[in-house]
């Protein structure tokens, strides 16, 4: 698999919160270069971003990150905000605690909320398997799956752990067949990258595609 190839299915992400606006701009560059899937950025440089760049690249930005467990209102309110400022990709974080207190249809609404809100801009629901069981990990597939998401994401990269090949496959045998999955977290080399595409994600999270790529192994979001 070639490295154009390759990405094609990258989030090209910075979303550290130091990130200058000198960095994602930087950032921004490299995926036009090397036509990344997607940049993912805080939502504050949304809007700065968009007029910018305009559609040279497909922004994506962050609802409820990193934690999950704001209000749905709030999420709702993010994700309009987001709209408005030219995001048209959106990764939100489920609440963990709701998985915790087996709250699933809570957990499905809140989703079917944002999807309504992003029509047909795809909405990616990151359930942060570090922290779930495997009966909570497949009931999440279901909820995304009901919801009417886009994408299954593993993992925000801010938890203690990331991204499996063991929890891509579980995903794969239980969303429905609408459903694409999303790899994030500790992907640091260009043969695990090839490992999650060929197990069946439709896109990978990193900061570190440029330089996995271009310039050697790097510890990736």
């Amino acid at each position: 698999m070639d490295n154009e190839k390759i990405f094609s299915y990258v989030d090209h992400t910075l979303l550290k919160v130091d990130a200058s606006l000198d960095e994602i701009i930087t950032l921004c560059g490299e995926a036009v270069k090397y036509k990344t899937a997607s940049v993912c950025i805080p939502p504050s440089y949304v809007k700065i971003i968009k007029k910018k760049y305009g559609g040279k690249l497909t922004i994506c930005t962050v609802v409820g990150f990193p934690l999950g467990y704001s209000k749905k209102s709030a999420k709702k309110a993010e994700l309009r905000r987001a709209l408005r400022d030219g995001a048209s990709e959106f990764d939100m974080v489920i609440n963990v605690g709701d998985a915790k207190n087996n709250k699933f249809k809570k957990i499905e609404s809140e989703i079917k909320s944002l999807k309504r809100l992003a029509g047909k801009k795809i909405l990616k629901v990151i359930v942060e398997t570090c922290y779930l069981t495997e009966e909570e990990k497949i009931k999440l597939c279901k909820c995304v799956t009901k919801a009417g998401a886009d994408f299954i994401k593993t993992s925000t990269g801010f938890g203690p752990g990331g991204a499996t090949l063991g929890d891509v496959e579980l995903f794969k045998n239980h969303v429905g067949g609408s459903v694409k999955i999303k790899a994030a977290g500790g992907i640091k080399t260009r043969e695990e990258m090839i490992a999650y595409i060929e197990a069946g994600c439709g896109r990978i999270g990193t900061s570190s595609a440029v330089k996995i790529l271009t310039g050697g192994d790097a510890d990736g979001y």
